[in-house]
């Protein structure tokens, strides 16, 4: 290393024009193991502790301003991370980091750890790479990379899901809501067989920005301009607050939520899409229409929800799956009523 340094130090400076950095697969991939190294990164654990403080590290020494929010549910310490870069108007973009604490879809042993090297690791990875990548105008825009904990305990000794970024985006001043724009979650997206269709809860005109750039790149094949699942996930708590958010994630993983969710079942390909992806479409500005992504957010409380169908007129839309102070959130396209359906979505963490 010493030696490095000297050799460097005989040798000019690169200029400020010097080769821009894309986004690679591998070194994504790298990123997953390291978490991995870790052991489970469940939520109150050390693994988990140990895992925020390299990650902090990792976008520190990226130059990143990155911070650790602690906050408490049900007597568990919970860590986001949050990292800034810039200013001026804000994408945020989040993955969860934890990793479910009993891999409950294995018949045996049902209460190990699920190791996470998709469902944590990969969209955690992403974001990591994005941190080295991004080549922006650092004076005129501002990129959020937000680490989500306790995610993945949904339904397991009373724990709701996506608790991380719930308590995050209720922690939010008024005025940090004004400066995002948009949010980008990357959830299990680095599946061999990589399918991430269109998200049904998340923002349809954000959701085609980025999907059409995943096209201009050649990306048709994987991500498909089609419907897919509505899920529960760290996009919701920032749909509640009237903000523009979509879903990158590929659902139909069969090892989710079991031990076999190790490095081997993970390509660097489909990470790098991913990256490229987000890459390209924040290096360009992270356009979108933003007079089509506008919704009004309508809150209700829960008991005004009933099972089935409430019929309205003009529109539709989806509920929210997810309550939060005996409040249920829907988001509906302005000036439009909506035919609510009830109960028909799909919880996933």
């Amino acid at each position: 290393m010493l030696l490095t340094l000297a050799l460097g130090a005989c040798r000019p400076r690169p200029t400020a024009h010097a080769e821009p950095t894309h986004f690679d697969g591998q070194r994504a991939l790298d990123l997953v193991r390291a978490q991995l190294a870790f052991g489970p990164r469940v939520t109150g654990s050390a693994a988990n502790a140990q895992a925020a403080e390299w990650i902090l590290g990792e976008l520190r020494a990226l130059g990143w301003e990155a911070d650790l929010h602690l906050s408490d549910y049900q007597g568990t310490s919970i860590r986001n991370l949050w990292a800034r870069r810039g200013s001026g108007p804000a994408i945020l973009l989040g993955a969860h980091w934890d990793s479910r604490r009993r891999a409950d879809r294995d018949p045996q042993p049902p209460d190990a750890p699920a190791p996470g090297a998709n469902d944590g690791g990969s969209g955690t990875a992403v974001l990591l790479e994005l941190a080295r990548t991004l080549d922006l105008d650092w004076s005129t825009r501002q990129v959020w990379l937000v680490f989500f904990d306790a995610e993945d305990n949904g339904g397991l000794d009373g724990w709701e899901w996506i608790v991380g970024s719930t308590l995050f985006a209720q922690s939010l001043r008024q005025d940090e809501v004004r400066e995002v724009q948009a949010v980008v979650i990357v959830d299990m997206v680095g599946d061999f067989d990589q399918r991430l269709p269109l998200e049904r809860n998340s923002d349809p005109a954000l959701q085609q920005a980025i999907w059409a750039q995943a096209a201009a790149l050649g990306y048709s094949s994987q991500f498909l301009n089609q419907p897919g699942k509505a899920i529960l996930d760290d996009h919701l708590p920032f749909r509640s607050l009237g903000l523009p958010a979509v879903d990158i994630i590929d659902v139909d993983y069969p090892y989710w939520h079991t031990a076999a969710d190790t490095l081997d079942k993970l390509s660097a390909l489909s990470l790098e899409r991913v990256g490229r992806t987000l890459e390209a479409w924040l290096e360009a500005g992270g356009q979108v229409d933003m007079v089509a992504v506008r919704r009004r957010v309508a809150v209700l409380p829960a008991g005004e929800l009933p099972e089935g169908t409430v019929d309205g007129s003009g529109g539709s839309t989806r509920v929210i799956p997810y309550s939060q102070g005996g409040r249920r959130v829907i988001c509906v396209p302005r000036g439009q009523r909506a035919m609510v359906t009830v109960g028909q979505q799909q919880g996933l963490g």
